[in-house]
């Protein structure tokens, strides 16, 4: 995806080198270099400085690997010919006249299909307590939609009776984008949500301090489980069953927990102790 990502900042800027045939606008280029590192230094720099023939000055910029648009394309795409074609539709830069120029008009989209025939097949890999889990894909949730590939989400489907899926950055960004995105995309219709939470969270969100979060403190949990209420309520506008599971620790106390408990099936959600 790295590869891929920086294929097309390349042609663009080889484009720009040759005559600028599209004619575009190199303050609107807003196709960004990748690299799948945290480097803040790389956030804004300047390209195609030197002699004639190393390119065009411009401002340019980097993104982390998972924040770019090729991620998630690759994550919603269906096979080869439907990944072909979200690739084309990428807008890399504005011309002169505001007209988007498009990896399609700069004919990059066959190259990075190329670079990419591999990267679009889903990973099967085994847990430690040896259950196959497919892992593919991985785009940010605070700029994209935070799911792993459609494909790697259907060959599950294909291969098990049960298909737990894994929507990231929490129940109000995570979900809601898995449900409005993936899920409409893909034809996608789950069966039930799992929201996890922990008593330590709870309390944290209801103001204890995280060096006192193993003491019993019923009061703030009372508070801080208002923002797991919300992750409900937000949950169940989607008509899908909700099974909150909590993530024991060992200072959680069993009024603590029953607590959650009571909460949850007042609200019309199934509950579950994980102890793993």
């Amino acid at each position: 995806i790295t590869s891929a990502n920086n294929l097309l900042a390349a042609i663009i800027d080889n484009h720009v080198q040759q005559g600028n045939e599209l004619g575009i606008d190199t303050r609107q280029i807003i196709w960004k270099r990748a690299v799948d590192m945290n480097d803040r230094a790389l956030r804004n720099i300047v390209v195609g400085l030197g002699a004639k023939a190393d390119g065009v000055p411009r401002e340019d910029h980097f993104v982390i690997t998972v924040a770019s648009e090729i991620m998630a394309i690759l994550c919603l795409a269906d096979d080869m010919d439907d990944l072909k074609k979200r690739l084309s539709r990428i807008i890399v830069a504005y011309t002169r006249d505001g007209e988007p120029v498009t990896a399609g008009q700069l004919q990059a989209v066959g190259a990075m299909a190329a670079l990419l025939k591999d990267a679009i097949k889903p990973n099967l890999v085994q847990t430690l307590e040896h259950n196959p889990v497919i892992i593919h894909g991985g785009p940010f949730a605070n700029i994209a939609h935070g799911c792993n590939s459609v494909r790697a989400t259907k060959t599950a489907l294909g291969l098990s009776d049960i298909t737990v899926t894994e929507a990231g950055f929490g129940a109000d960004l995570g979900a809601e984008k898995f449900f409005d995105i993936k899920c409409r995309m893909a034809g996608l219709k789950p069966d039930a949500v799992v929201l996890v939470a922990t008593i330590r969270a709870l309390k944290y969100n209801g103001g204890v301090d995280k060096k006192n979060l193993g003491e019993e403190n019923l009061e703030a949990l009372k508070k801080g489980i208002v923002n797991l209420e919300k992750h409900i309520e937000n949950i169940q506008k989607y008509g899908v069953p909700v099974v909150v599971t909590l993530n024991s620790f060992l200072t959680d106390t069993q009024a603590e927990t029953e607590f959650v408990r009571q909460f949850c099936e007042e609200r019309d959600c199934r509950f579950a102790l994980s102890e793993v």
